[in-house]
Parts: C-alpha cells; structure tokens; sequence
C-alpha cells in the first residue's frame, strides 16, 4: 500500500487560519499546481526586489527608526515565504530523489533483454 501522504507538496500559502496548506498526490502539472509555481515566483521577486530596497535604505544611512522598524517587519515576512518555498521545494526533491532511487532499484533486478511487462500483457 502506498503512503497518501508521500507525494504531498507544501503550498505558498495558508488557510484564514494561517494552517499550512496540502496538494496531495498529482502530477505537477495541474491548476493548483501551476498557480503555486506562479506564486513562488512572485515571491522570489519580490523577496529580490526588497532585499534591494533593504540594501538601498541601510546604504542611505539617513532612515528614521520606523523606517527601520518597517523594513525589518517587511523583511520578517518575506523571509517567511522563502523559508515556506524552500522547504516545499527541498521535500519535492526529496520526493523525486526516493521515486529515482525506486526506479534504480527495479532496474537493477532487471537481467538483459528484459522488457518491463504491462499490467494487461501476456500470452494468449
């Protein structure tokens, strides 16, 4: 029996009530699937664009205290995203390196010229 829960992929975003949320299984492909991609790219680019706004402000050196507190506030969350992606991402390699592995596996109790049989092949 296989795992439900092994082919889950941690979402870009969370419910009202700030819980993590799921996609289980799929293919990558789906609706779901590419609206996260297209939301971690936004929040790649924004991350990019306000690590250059942070560089900028701290350059300047003139800021006020509330523009401090503001950045490190904007900072904070925008960390938090990336932090969220890089643990979806690094659990979907973890995903593909363990289906790589089963497949290795397979293969390697395969003896020359042997062809992997289909669920409705056999003789007739």
């Amino acid at each position: 029996m296989t795992n439900p829960v092994h082919g889950t992929r941690l979402l870009p975003w969370t419910s009202p009530e700030g819980k993590p949320c799921y996609l289980l299984g799929g293919t990558g492909t789906g609706y779901v699937s590419r609206l996260a991609d297209r939301v971690e790219a936004e929040q790649m680019t924004s991350a990019a664009d306000l690590i250059e706004d942070a560089g900028d402000i701290l350059t300047a050196r003139s800021w006020t205290p509330g523009e401090i507190h503001l950045l490190a506030v904007e900072l904070t969350a925008q960390l938090t995203k990336v932090h969220r992606l890089s643990l979806s991402r690094g659990a979907r390699l973890l995903q593909l390196e363990s289906a790589l592995d089963e497949d290795a596996v397979l293969d390697a109790g395969r003896t020359d010229g042997d062809e992997p049989q289909s669920a409705t092949s056999g003789t007739a």
